[in-house]
């Protein structure tokens, strides 16, 4: 049996399907998908945000602790668990390649391919589609995309502000058409994948597609689509970016940093003392479910080659996610550790196996870890050194839970000893607590029967559930809480965007 793993970034859970809270975004493919599928509707991250839900997909193994300091030279945006695969631990690659699987990784994800990182292990095919955000792809005179800045800042345009914006334009002028855009050939070069190889015995393809990340920047017409707007397209939104002066958290950091490291060299704040008006923060929601649809269109693409060549039937598909993102959800956009929310941590993944069953709903917790084992499982080796547990047993009925609750850590991009925040999440409560440093804010507790939204914390009122649910977080880091990680995070910039703040700020200086 084949294999083919479709991984999409930032793509909210709550969009596929019937009865979702974006369910009106127009993913005509993902939703056929959804409707003939497996589903997991509680599947959730152990460890986040990019690379440490990657490195627990690709080995089976938790992320969350942080406990390794390896050599992240040249690598930029030092996070705790940003940073290699463990050379103990296997990846779901490896063990096919040496049982006879031609394995390929097709992926624009370009934090997979920075100096020391080494996510290409054990694939025997590995396409690196260039450019996303600040991938040290393209150089140039910041003065060539200085007229297609001007669409996405406030005037008057600083560009020394925007180094990192400047960066990805760089990158994006060789655009003619949608073809053109990254999420589009990252899945057009899957289908000349297929198209080639699919005869050449069994395979195991993992396609990797940033998009629907920021910048989101589809093809104008996309975004038209939601909501039509003559002004500026603020592609990379982050929490100065909120309603009536909210100031959600959004990807800010309680520690100052910034919970995502993509605002670095972002939009550079709404300006302005009024902040953002109502149509450009329905014009940014928009930006965002148009390069949803532009993602599902491409994702089409990918299934009906699937279709054309007959696979269909000795093909296992997964589609999945690494996390979703708030859109104006409490308050602002952005991600991070301060936002412990499904909008934020819950996962997309449907698996679609030959033989069915279809058409299920699995509805109990999973995690990102649990998908090595499970499809290792499907194919015969059993798995049984992951920390991650088969989930095929939840779809046959022969288990009806694995697990009762779950516990996420989130990775704050923080200079010096690793830090973050952890979630314990259950039926009733979710409990947040910093990880590695004191917070001001304190634990968080969140009842879920009577509050839904997750809005209010009742920490004060349920002193046993919040003494049960550190014990958690303290079982999972081995110390109590906050503990002290001993993996240290050091500052390192992107090459690119590095050369253009020093560039800029001396032609500006």
């Amino acid at each position: 049996m084949n294999v083919i793993c479709v991984c999409l970034d930032t793509f909210r859970a709550d969009i596929i399907g019937p009865g979702r809270k974006y369910s009106h975004a127009h993913t005509p493919n993902l939703d056929a998908f959804h409707g003939s599928s497996v589903r997991f509707n509680r599947a959730f991250g152990e460890g986040q945000p990019t690379l440490q839900v990657r490195r627990a997909l690709f080995t089976g193994m938790r992320s969350f602790p942080w406990r390794y300091n390896f050599d992240r030279r040249g690598h930029w945006h030092h996070a705790p668990g940003w940073h290699k695969i463990p050379p103990e631990q296997d990846t779901i690659a490896e063990v096919l390649l040496e049982r006879g699987y031609l394995t390929a990784l097709i992926a624009d994800t370009y934090h997979m391919f920075k100096p020391t990182m080494n996510f290409s292990r054990g694939f025997a095919h590995l396409d690196f589609v260039r450019g996303q955000e600040s991938d040290n792809w393209k150089s140039g005179d910041p003065r060539l995309v200085e007229a297609q800045l001007a669409r996405h800042v406030r005037a008057p345009v600083d560009m020394s502000r925007h180094a990192g914006l400047v960066n990805y334009l760089l990158n994006q002028r060789h655009r003619k058409d949608k073809d053109d855009y990254q999420c589009a050939r990252v899945f057009n070069s899957a289908c000349a994948w297929l198209a080639d190889n699919h005869t050449a015995g069994p395979f195991f393809l993992w396609v990797d597609s940033f998009d629907p990340h920021e910048p989101w920047d589809p093809p104008p017409e996309y975004a038209d689509r939601y909501f039509e707007h003559d002004g500026l397209d603020f592609i990379v939104p982050g929490p100065a970016y909120a309603r009536n002066g909210s100031g959600g958290s959004g990807g800010t950091d309680r520690r100052g940093g910034r919970g995502s490291p993509d605002a670095r060299g972002g939009s550079g704040g709404p300006g302005g003392p009024g902040g953002p008006s109502e149509a450009e923060l329905r014009r940014i929601e928009a930006l965002y479910l148009g390069e949803v649809t532009l993602v599902d269109e491409y994702v089409g693409r990918l299934l009906n080659t699937v279709s054309d060549l007959n696979l269909l039937d000795e093909t296992m598909i997964v589609i999945l996610s690494d996390h979703g993102t708030q859109l104006l959800d409490q308050g602002s956009f952005g991600k991070g550790p301060n936002e412990l929310h499904p909008f934020n941590t819950q996962l997309n993944l449907m698996m679609q196996a030959p033989g069915g069953p279809t058409d299920v709903d699995v509805d109990v917790f999973v995690q990102n870890h649990d998908l090595m084992p499970t499809l290792l499982g499907r194919l015969g080796v059993r798995a049984d050194w992951t920390d991650g547990a088969d989930l095929w047993p939840l779809v046959t009925g022969e288990q009806t839970a694995i697990r009762d609750r779950i516990v996420t850590g989130w990775a704050s991009f923080i200079t010096g000893n690793a830090v973050g925040r952890a979630s314990v999440r259950d039926d009733r409560w979710n409990f947040c607590t910093s990880v590695g440093y004191e917070d001001e804010a304190g634990d968080e507790l969140f009842d879920l029967a009577n509050d839904p939204e997750e809005l209010h914390n009742v920490a004060g009122l349920h002193p046993d559930v919040v003494s049960a649910r550190r014990g958690d977080v303290e079982a999972v880091i081995g110390q109590p809480l906050p503990g002290r990680m001993v993996e240290v995070c050091d500052p390192a910039p992107a090459p690119m965007t590095h050369w253009l703040e020093q560039r800029l700020g001396r032609r500006q200086g």
